[in-house]
């Protein structure tokens, strides 16, 4: 992405030479075209940079060259990077709930046990196949952070087979009850190692959809957890 700004306090080429290598070494930003006639800063990035990140490069608050946002809306940009950055994860959910709907619409309303059922049948088998693309490199993922894969290396190979049996299961209505119980177990053990990573800023990959896509684990991943176990457990209540 590329993102035009407003820059300040450049007098002359040494300026627009200061400027740029300061922006450049930023992580993240790939290009930096600066103009003191214009006084502006065009930055190619991979990632979404906040206006305080640029300035702190710049020198802070304090410094005499000022980048302020001209052609974007700061608010705007950050929505766009997020929705991006977690398009895989939200065509999934969009693609399974819509399912879930229409199969659980029945004569006047929805039946909110089966729209539960269809759901977790579809995010368990959507998110094992991704993890059986490339199960080895899952399983590496996975240790990272994984409270249960740290101490047992083969659990990482255990748990998509987990996830595709679960989702057989919620799709055929087999033993829903024992089915629930396993998914809450499973989903409560996982959310621990997601919860550390989140909370301790750990920047690692989050393995949810396998090594297919490189999602970095946030409170995305706390939801999509979370949400797998309050649908079990409103399940067991509702039996």
């Amino acid at each position: 992405m590329t993102h035009t700004y407003q820059l300040s306090g450049m007098t002359c080429g040494g300026c627009e030479n200061k400027v740029k290598s300061s922006l450049l070494v930023l992580p993240d930003v790939t290009s930096v075209e600066v103009s003191k006639e214009t006084n502006s800063a065009t930055i190619s990035m991979d990632k979404h940079i906040g206006l305080d990140t640029l300035q702190q490069a710049l020198g802070g608050k304090d410094s005499k060259y000022q980048i302020s946002a001209v052609k974007h809306n700061e608010m705007l940009e950050q929505t766009k990077s997020w929705v991006e950055t977690y398009k895989p994860i939200l065509l999934i959910f969009s693609y399974v709930i819509a399912i879930s709907l229409v199969v659980s619409w029945q004569g006047n309303g929805l039946d909110f046990m089966v729209f539960m059922r269809v759901f977790m049948s579809g995010f368990f088998l959507t998110f094992s196949f991704f993890k059986m693309l490339n199960l080895k490199a899952f399983a590496e993922s996975y240790a990272m952070y994984d409270i249960v894969a740290k101490k047992f290396n083969a659990w990482g190979y255990i748990y998509a087979f987990i996830e595709l049996g679960l989702g057989i299961s919620f799709a055929l209505n087999l033993s829903p009850f024992i089915v629930n119980w396993v998914t809450l177990i499973v989903m409560t053990v996982s959310i621990l190692g997601v919860l550390e990573s989140v909370l301790n800023k750990k920047k690692i990959q989050c393995a949810c959809l396998g090594a297919v896509f490189n999602l970095p684990m946030s409170t995305v991943t706390i939801v999509e957890d979370a949400l797998m176990i309050a649908m079990s457990a409103i399940m067991l209540v509702l039996m």
